[in-house]
């Protein structure tokens, strides 16, 4: 949630113990992934293939819940979107494990902050087709909406005509989340902040076709071979959202420096990799005249959703809970995403560019 790169994880690594249970004796950890929000690791299996092993408590997504990825993810597998197979999905005690093959490509954004920029031009664009591509692939699967979890990005809240009766009913589901809610004045804050920018976005949305989407794409999530985007990894935010919902959020997580922005530096804009990527999309699925114009209308309330599933996780999943980190997603993520848009000069500047990349 800040600059430090080196934070106490939420939960303890994968142990020997945890993999041999998983996949049997002779199975060796080679390393452990330092993302804070689920113990995961690459193991060496005893006929030298290797494989990543994710270990996450049932409280955020046991073995049913995993399924309703995994199911998007067999059908953009079956049309040519290079995913990686999942090969085991087990509850055991409180917790879930995910096995899945290692996938083809190279981590290369590996040790740099999540919502880093594409390191290159050629990078955001490759970034940008694949995108298009999985979008395309995705028209058919028309499985249901995923039920509230936590740690789950949406489109429900704001696509909705009464943005703060889906807040009442998120948290009438959700104990956790309705807690923190009772202590704060969210509705109050709903209005001054997200109200003004749905209104415009409200009368857009019936141009919107429904869509399976990744809703988490950003260079870490993707794998790299000779500058091209090469597999697409980590779909435990994906579910039936929008098309131009997804391409917003890779927008939003490329774009601008929210790190940065928190810590009171600047946003370091980054206008030629926004422009890059939305031109690559346009190559391979051009944008429908109703796409284009909620484009710039929904990027400030993108990441709303997500923030407020992940106030559930740090109070609802966490034993012991994490307020800190809870009031750093409402203040700054919930609330700061939507002011920094609307109410910067960069921010109201890089809106303004988008119908014109």
């Amino acid at each position: 949630m800040g600059f430090d790169p080196l934070v106490e994880p939420d939960w303890p690594g994968l142990t020997s113990g945890d993999v041999e249970a998983v996949l049997g004796a002779d199975a060796v950890i080679t390393w452990r992934s330092p993302r804070p929000l689920s113990a995961t690791a690459r193991v060496r299996l005893p006929d030298g293939r290797d494989v990543i092993v994710k270990r996450l408590p049932r409280t955020l997504r046991d073995a049913a819940a995993l399924g309703e990825e995994h199911r998007f993810m067999d059908h953009l597998r079956g049309h040519r979107i290079p995913v990686p197979d999942v090969l085991r999905t087990l509850d055991l005690d409180e917790f879930a494990y995910e096995v899945q093959e290692l996938g083809h490509g190279v981590d290369e954004y590996a040790g740099v902050f999540s919502w880093s920029p594409y390191r290159t031009l050629g990078e955001a664009a490759a970034a940008g087709r694949l995108l298009a591509r999985l979008h395309l692939a995705a028209a058919g699967y028309d499985a249901p909406r995923r039920p509230p979890r936590p740690l789950l990005a949406g489109f429900t809240i704001f696509s909705s005509a009464d943005p703060i009766a889906a807040v009442e009913d998120r948290a009438a589901r959700r104990p956790a989340l309705s807690a923190f809610l009772a202590e704060h004045d969210w509705r109050g804050d709903m209005e001054r902040v997200h109200l003004p920018v749905h209104a415009r976005l409200q009368p857009l949305i019936t141009g919107l076709d429904p869509l399976w989407t990744h809703n988490d794409w950003h260079g870490t999530n993707l794998l790299w071979r000779d500058g091209d985007a090469a597999a697409v990894i980590d779909f435990g935010l994906c579910d039936r959202t929008t098309a131009v919902h997804d391409l917003a959020t890779a927008i939003e997580r490329c774009a601008v420096d929210w790190i940065s922005i928190r810590e009171g530096g600047p946003a370091n804009a980054r206008f030629d990799r926004v422009r890059v990527l939305i031109e690559a999309y346009e190559a391979v699925r051009r944008l429908t005249a109703a796409e284009r114009r909620a484009l710039p209308a929904l990027l400030p309330l993108v990441h709303c959703e997500y923030e407020l599933s992940e106030i559930d996780y740090f109070l609802g999943v966490i034993p012991g809970g994490n307020m800190q980190n809870a009031e750093i997603a409402y203040a700054d993520y919930f609330l700061g995403h939507t002011a920094w848009w609307t109410d910067s000069a960069e921010g109201r500047e890089l809106l303004s560019a988008i119908p014109g990349v």
